[in-house]
Order: structure tokens, then sequence, then C-alpha cells
């Protein structure tokens, strides 16, 4: 696997362009025949159908922007998605998805420089983002149907990492991110099965993670729990009062963190 691959920050490498093919197999095995009117109640006001389109979307449009290797903010978010012309199409047309962006992520190298929102200004942004788009609405729609999702644990590390390392840049469609602020608080996000630990610091000018290793046996609050568990809790998927999570320290300060951090 190529260097490009490895988050700046995670302990795990991770073939981001080989899984968006295989968590949107896993989604698309969980839709096929599946009744598309279905409240999907992680993502409040969204039905399943709602779910799929947003996630073939996504796709489909970072794979136009790979293809450009855009430079600069994109102007327009017009993309034909050749929608399905029939109900039942939803699911094929979403591995039609992912079959567009495994041709774009085939012809850009994940090392070409590019604009990016996030903190990393490569393709291999885009196919990381891809990756945590398509499987967190995987778990969406699993947890929809009822069925209880699993997520690979080298996957939800990367991917809390994904979310803490880009946060700080996503005020434009998350405003309530500019409110992270402080005069170095810490808040430490440690996995309890394997590699995994995170330490934010809120700045008077934001936040960031600290670099690896540092503040090891510091912060002023601290979850603990599995890697899956923490990506969900991230994501809102979970709440902090799980029974999967251990929580200690300044309890106002995890409030504050996650009443703004939303993605």
């Amino acid at each position: 696997m190529s260097t490009s691959d490895r988050p700046e920050h995670g302990p795990s490498p991770v073939d981001h362009r080989a899984a968006v093919a295989t968590e949107t197999a896993r989604f698309v095995a969980a839709v096929k025949g599946a009744d598309l009117a279905t409240p999907v109640p992680s993502c409040p006001g969204w039905t399943m159908a709602d779910l799929v389109r947003h996630t073939g979307s996504v796709q489909r449009w970072f794979s136009v922007l790979l293809r450009g290797r855009i430079q600069e903010p994109p102007r327009s978010r017009d993309v034909d998605l050749r929608l399905p012309a029939r109900e039942g199409s939803w699911a094929d047309w979403l591995a039609d998805s992912a079959t567009e962006a495994a041709g774009a992520f085939a012809a850009t190298d994940p090392d070409t420089p590019m604009w990016a929102w996030g903190a990393d200004p490569h393709a291999r942004f885009w196919a990381r983002r891809m990756l945590f788009e398509t499987l967190l609405h995987r778990v969406d729609a699993e947890l929809a149907l009822g069925i209880r999702p699993g997520i690979d644990r080298a996957l939800a590390v990367d991917g809390v990492d994904e979310f803490l390392v880009n946060l700080p840049f996503a005020t434009s469609f998350a405003p309530k991110v500019a409110n992270l602020r402080g005069d170095g608080e810490t808040i430490r996000f440690r996995c309890t099965d394997g590699d995994g630990d995170w330490l934010v610091r809120l700045r008077p000018d934001g936040f960031g993670l600290d670099p690896a290793g540092e503040g090891a046996d510091a912060a002023d609050a601290t979850v603990r729990g599995a890697a899956a568990g923490l990506l969900l809790l991230v994501y809102g998927r979970l709440p902090l009062d799980a029974e999967v999570f251990e929580h200690t320290g300044d309890q106002e300060l995890l409030a504050r963190w996650f009443a703004n951090s939303e993605f």
C-alpha cells in the first residue's frame, strides 16, 4: 500500500480507496430489497432513499473533483448524478457510484496536490473523506434496518483521527466549531482495544491535536472506549453516557466539546 494512504496521526495504515469499495458493498447488501421509505433515526428527517442518494452523490461529486485535480474551491456543485429511473434501482446506483470512485482513484495519484477543505491538500484527502462518509452512512442504514453494525478496528481508529484532524477546518459548514476555543484545556480520546490516543488542546485561536506522545499523562478530561465506539461517539451516533464509555475529568468541558463538534 502507498504510504500516501497513511493518516498523519493514526497508528494504523489504511487503504482508503479499497475500503470505499468494501464499505459500499456492505451498504448495498444492507439496502438491497429494503423499503426505501424506512426512516433513518440517526439522520433525523431522512429516509433510506435520502441516505442512499446522499452517499452515492458524495462519491460521484468527490470523483469529479479528483478527476479534475481541482486547485481552488469549486464554484459549482452541479454533477450529472445519473439518478436511477426506477425506485428499485437505488442499490445498483449506489454500487455504480463506487465504480465511478474506483475509476477516479485509479486515474489520480493520491499524492497529487489538490485543494481540500481540510488539513491535507492532496488527492488522498478526498479518498479518506469519502471512506468515512460511506462507512458512517452504511452504519446508519444498518441501524435503521435493525442490523447490528460491525466496524473494522483499524478503520475506526483512522476515522477518529480523520475527524479530529479535519474538524478545526469545518467551520464553513459546521459553524459551532468556532466556539471550541479555550486557554489550553485538553481532552483526551483513548482507545481501550489497542492503538489510538489523541489529545485535543483548546487555544484562544481555536483547537487542534497535540503531537503524538505529548502530554501522555495529563488531560483535563478523558474519554475511553473501543475504537468503533469512539468513532460513533465523535459522529454523534452514540451518546457520551453510553455504558461503553468511561469519561473522567472536567465534565463541563466535555459537554461543551460535544455541543459544538457536530460535523
